[in-house]
């Protein structure tokens, strides 16, 4: 049997690697890049943005200089010119952001993006923090914004240095003064992470905004690090990569290296270990956005592992249903209903809980309704302005940080602007014939009901000692 098992696992294998389209950009090891032999000694934010801007350069000369980007070259992100170079925009959201507040200053916001992420992600949030008086420095975490080689040698305790660096610098911009953490994704567990080494410290965050947080992944992902050690046999390099595809995304790696999984697996286990072997964690405010259904993390291990385990101190699940006026309950594969209806069973949860669905099933308007924690008792029902959209059943890890109006990935696209458009498209025709793969265009990459999450956050941050 074991042979059997054997002989499976290395056919899967071969073809994993004979699959692989390998370019220059799945090849290259920059030798700028934090953390690597050759890069110098990184003691503070000044330090890493000055490497940054070497290792910028240097994926000018080798990458878009080689000129070997000629796959696909009118979308490709690294041939010089194109509609998914994202160079010529500034400032360069690839790149580690640093913006000065407008008007009367109230604190400091450090945001922290995901894996195969860039600051871009967390763009939107950003300037509306900065128009309201924020300082806010959205970081570019090691292995990003670069090419997709630079996840092949990442480590998340790097990831973790640089995200200390930043919170050192705005803490010490302005002493005294408040610094919220937020975090997407992997930039959420991040966050948490931060906030544990930092439990009632001096450096300890005022507050944590957690959205589509990394608190565990699929289980599948804890085998990552055998297939990359697997991935070092000659004849078997396409292991060291779990999907190889174009690269038209100007801001987000579409190859993901079997790496990137394996260091997600390990922060999300490293976090929850921690919050599960204490008796007394102590985290700063926590707003948590959700969405019911989430292809990528799990909905569940957020509440299971994270709220329901932290009893003290004052925390917020929002969850986002799936459409119930679009989606018949009768189609989906797995209603997230239980989930819904186990929390509301609960007599008491240590963490308010605000529900955004449909204001009844045969309507799109959405209503948010709220929880109040420790009780029974329930908020103003808010009805908000937006509604689901024509055709959204739901939203996606990848949709809840991204407004409807973003250039690249809203529900439209802009007014010409020469660059690529990635976000809600109407796309029909026969299957099999795109590069671009039918799950990509059916996930949404915006969410309909961002100006809601954006002014919850602005106000969790006021209500944190942001003003």
């Amino acid at each position: 049997m074991k042979r059997s098992l054997s002989i499976v696992f290395l056919c899967t294998a071969l073809l994993a690697c004979s699959s692989a389209d390998l370019q220059i950009w799945h090849r290259t090891s920059l030798d700028s890049e934090y953390g690597q032999s050759g890069a110098p000694t990184v003691a503070s934010l000044g330090d890493y943005l000055e490497l940054e801007d070497t290792l910028f350069a240097e994926v000018d000369r080798r990458i878009y200089e080689a000129d070997d980007a000629t796959q696909y070259a009118p979308f490709s992100r690294y041939r010089s010119g194109s509609r998914a170079d994202p160079r010529g925009e500034s400032p360069d959201w690839n790149r580690t952001i640093l913006l000065q507040p407008t008007g009367e200053f109230r604190g400091n916001a450090l945001l922290l993006h995901g894996m195969s992420d860039s600051p871009y992600s967390l763009r939107a949030l950003g300037l509306r923090l900065q128009g309201e008086g924020y300082r806010v420095l959205a970081l570019r975490m090691p292995g990003h914004g670069t090419i997709p080689a630079g996840m092949l040698d990442l480590d998340w305790r790097e990831m973790a240095r640089v995200v200390a660096l930043g919170m050192r610098y705005l803490q010490d911009a302005s002493p005294g003064s408040s610094t919220h953490m937020i975090g997407y994704s992997t930039g959420a567990a991040l966050a948490l992470n931060y906030a544990l080494d930092n439990q009632q410290s001096s450096r300890s965050p005022a507050s944590l905004v957690l959205i589509s947080p990394a608190i565990a992944i699929s289980p599948a992902a804890g085998l990552a690090a055998t297939k990359r050690r697997a991935s070092a046999v000659p004849g078997l390099s396409g292991l060291a990569w779990l999907q190889v595809e174009p690269e038209f995304d100007p801001y987000k790696y579409n190859s993901f290296a079997t790496n990137a999984a394996e260091q997600v697996h390990r922060l999300t286990r490293a976090v929850s270990q921690r919050v599960n072997e204490s008796d007394d964690v102590v985290l700063p405010p926590t707003l948590v956005f959700k969405s019911t259904v989430d292809a990528t993390v799990s909905t569940e291990a957020v509440i299971d592992s994270l709220l329901l385990k932290v009893q003290t101190g004052d925390h917020e699940l929002v969850l986002f249903d799936v459409n119930r006026y679009s989606a018949a309950t009768a189609l989906l594969i797995d209603d997230p209903a239980p989930l819904t209806d186990r929390l509301n069973a609960k007599e008491q949860l240590p963490f308010t809980l605000t529900q955004v669905t449909n204001t009844s099933n045969d309507s799109q308007s959405v209503s948010a309704s709220t929880r109040i924690a420790f009780t029974r008792l329930t908020g103003d029902k808010e009805t908000l302005a937006e509604k689901w959209p024509e055709g959204v059943f739901s939203l996606s890890h990848v949709a809840l940080p991204f407004p409807p109006n973003d250039p690249i990935y809203g529900s439209g696209p802009p007014e010409e602007t020469g660059r690529i458009f990635l976000g809600r498209q109407a796309v029909q025709g026969e299957r099999g014939i795109l590069r671009i793969s039918q799950q990509y265009l059916l996930r949404l990459r915006h969410n309909p009901f961002f100006p809601y999450l954006e002014t919850r956050t602005v106000r969790w941050l006021e209500r944190s000692g942001g003003g």
